[in-house]
């Protein structure tokens, strides 16, 4: 329908992820905080089940709605497998389309993705992405190594299986970063990149050096992602219901026994991946698609029961979330003390925010007092 793609779709599509991420981290996610006191890997399994839930009803309206369709070739990442997922970073909401390639190749619970800082200030939004403990930084190394060390440290302490995605360019491609990024190369004598920027690697070091000396990584992941028909290059472009028609991923796994393991040979294989990721999209935009090394659009190839599954599971994920964004501001409406704790809840994310610097810093210092040995 035409509606889809219009401001009307589009708007339509931004409210329901907002409201829906609003009312789940509020009304879903928030009742499990205690259990953090008394069983913090219990705690964070739950909530990281409920949080993907969320990511699934997006992927549901992209496909199911909105008609996005999604083509993947490549390596899959292995069940229970730590990952560090290393992606070009074309859009500003590539990590949104990356949910289509984890909910059929991946561990859509277990993602956690390092992120703006600005992102925590998204009304809602902000307070699930903090309650999810993903990684905020600020840009400021000195302060983002501080923020890194703690978070990742809380989640090898606790056991979890992350699958972390970075953007080593450090921001989404365009016409002004791109100018950036040439004005880099000349610097340093390095070739200029038309489908990609040149990587910022002392992150990305840190990250890969970090896992890989703590045991805590079974892999990397090279993602590349690609819109063959159009894109959505920032949010704006959703409101005006600018979706793309299809996004492709080609995925390249890299165990962790193949990996470099110094700084400047972390830093030089990074580099090198980027200048082969410039050709690859070379080839990607002229001819519209990546080679078909094991194809993946929608399920398993030769596997329509895994297809069907899925789509159950998207169908049912609209149905979830479109009853909590009607029953909640009902409630609201009819019974005070649903407002009350809204009130209660709101005033807590508030708080703590001030206190403590986000939900995802709360959750580690109180695991840190009551836990960490």
């Amino acid at each position: 329908m035409v509606w889809k793609r219009s401001p009307v779709g589009g708007v339509l599509f931004v409210a329901l992820a907002c409201l829906s991420y609003l009312f789940g981290t509020m009304y879903i996610v928030t009742p499990w905080f205690p259990l953090m006191l008394v069983r913090p890997t219990w705690y964070r399994w739950v909530v990281d089940k409920l949080i993907a839930w969320y990511w699934i009803f997006l992927v549901a309206l992209l496909e199911l709605v909105y008609g996005v369709k999604v083509r993947i070739t490549g390596d899959s990442i292995k069940p229970g497998e730590r990952t560090l997922l290393i992606m070009n970073h074309r859009t500003r909401l590539d990590w949104m389309f990356l949910w289509m390639y984890l909910i059929r190749r991946g561990q859509l619970s277990k993602e956690k993705i390092v992120l703006k800082n600005e992102l925590r200030k998204i009304p809602g939004a902000g307070w699930g992405l903090e309650t999810g403990c993903f990684l905020f930084i600020t840009r400021r190394w000195e302060e983002d190594e501080k923020i890194m060390k703690k978070i990742l440290d809380y989640l090898a302490s606790i056991g979890h299986k992350t699958q972390l995605l970075l953007f080593p360019e450090g921001t989404d491609l365009t016409e002004y970063t791109r100018q950036r990024s040439d004005a880099y190369a000349e610097k340093y004598n390095l070739p200029k990149y038309d489908y990609v920027l040149h990587p910022r690697t002392k992150g990305f070091v840190y990250i890969a050096e970090k896992l890989i000396k703590e045991q805590h990584l079974d892999a990397i992941h090279d993602v590349t992602v690609g819109y063959p028909d159009g894109k959505a290059q920032k949010e704006a472009d959703l409101l005006a219901g600018r979706f793309p028609e299809e996004v492709h991923f080609h995925v390249r796994r890299h165990p962790l026994n193949t990996l470099p393991t110094t700084p400047g040979q972390l830093e030089q294989w990074c580099t090198t991946l980027w200048a082969q990721k410039e050709l690859q999209l070379k080839e990607f935009y002229q001819k519209k698609a990546f080679p078909d090394t094991n194809v993946l659009e929608g399920g398993k190839p030769g596997d329509p029961l895994r297809e069907l599954k899925m789509r159950v599971v998207l169908w049912l994920s609209i149905l979830f979330f479109v009853t909590v964004i009607l029953v909640v501001p009902y409630m609201m409406v009819t019974s005070t003390s649903f407002c009350i704790s809204a009130a209660i809840i709101c005033a807590f994310y508030i708080a703590q925010r001030a206190v403590f610097g986000g939900a995802e810093h709360f959750q580690v210092d109180l695991y840190n007092t009551f836990h960490k040995k």
